[in-house]
């Protein structure tokens, strides 16, 4: 009988690694200045919350290749939500979003720490990268301190140099293509490399490359992580404007207030006939960022029916990927952990 997947309980080990990994450093810090106590909130604020996915990619990754659990491994695991924190803090930053798991972000929250400083945003805005950048650095060393074996350890570094040269590949596209003309293509390079390769095709290798996984299997993780981590994201962009903020935790607008180039405003953008391209210009190009220009343009999308679109290709990668799961023929119980993964990472509200 296959072992049960518990996600709830093996979040909670998870939040507790971090929740004491980040109190011990937030203690750090204070005692090189007490007045570094806004900055050391902010780290511990940074990891209080997470669904964990990107932890159990990689227990699962691990456990495929027939490795038992362990704290050690947790540890390891743990390490991923680390990075996630650190792209989180940044990108909120980059994108000047106000609100994440409905509280203020770490730019917007660390504003009274420098309310002396002349410049008091460009203060906060530099206190909070300052923040992801030492939570990138926690990540890897939670990671190397885990308790794993250090030829387990060895095995999976390579992997942690592509994890963020990917997802830093996938922030600056994202930049870069900010504001220009929509385009599916560069949406969708812009999810893989921003999103799904952290979120679930990098956990899941690093995990398989800890327990020592044959090529056949590495090929399989990236077979399913890719289209998975892709319709996770396209997930998050139907809910970043269509969404319920009071769920989401995130202001619902933001991606259209910063021209942002989202699968769903490309498919938009593809299915509009000329009339309503330039009404998308029009309300894109406006200055106002608390006026009616996001409902005006979920209209656009609900009557050309971009959403069902963008559901469309969110059902299409978790087939996809559950295909992908069914030819590694995984023992029980990392095949059923696996395929509730699946469907926890693309059917959800927040």
């Amino acid at each position: 009988m296959a072992e049960r997947w518990d996600a709830a309980a093996f979040k909670a080990r998870v939040d507790e690694v971090l929740r004491r990994y980040a109190a011990e450093e937030a203690d750090r810090l204070v005692e090189v200045d007490p007045a570094l106590g806004p900055v050391a909130g902010q780290l511990e604020t940074a990891v209080a919350d997470g669904k964990r996915l990107r932890a159990a990619f990689c227990h699962w990754g691990w456990r495929a290749v027939g490795q038992p659990d362990s704290e050690a491994l947790l540890r390891a695991a743990a390490s991923m939500e680390l990075v996630h924190a650190a792209a989180v803090v940044h990108d909120d930053l980059i994108d000047d979003s106000p609100l994440r798991h409905g509280r203020p972000t770490a730019h917007v929250a660390l504003r009274d720490a420098v309310a002396h400083h002349p410049r008091v945003s460009a203060g906060a805005r530099s206190l909070a990268m300052l923040v992801g950048d030492l939570l990138m650095s926690l990540a890897g060393q939670l990671f190397v301190t885990s308790g794993l074996p250090a030829a387990y350890l060895g095995r999976a570094r390579p992997l942690w140099a592509a994890l963020a040269r990917d997802l830093i590949a996938g922030e600056c596209l994202e930049i870069l293509h900010t504001g220009a003309a929509p385009d599916t293509a560069a949406s969708l390079k812009v999810i893989r490399y921003k999103t799904a390769k952290y979120t679930v095709e990098q956990p899941l290798l690093i995990g398989g490359a800890l327990a020592g996984a044959g090529g056949r299997l590495r090929e399989g993780y990236s077979a399913y992580g890719l289209p998975l981590g892709e319709a996770f994201q396209l997930r998050d962009d139907l809910l970043g404007l269509f969404g319920d903020e009071g769920t989401t935790g995130k202001a619902d607008a933001d991606d259209v207030r910063g021209r942002r180039p989202t699968a769903l405003l490309a498919e938009t953008w593809r299915l509009a006939g000329e009339e309503d391209r330039d009404r998308l210009r029009e309300l894109l190009g406006g200055t106002d960022p608390d006026g009616d220009a996001p409902e005006a343009v979920r209209e656009v999308m609900r009557r050309l029916k971009a959403p069902e679109r963008v559901e469309a290709m969110i059902t299409a990668r978790v087939d996809e990927a559950l295909r992908a799961l069914d030819e590694l023929n995984l023992p029980p119980a990392p095949a059923a952990a696996l395929t509730a993964l699946a469907h926890s990472a693309a059917v959800r509200r927040h």
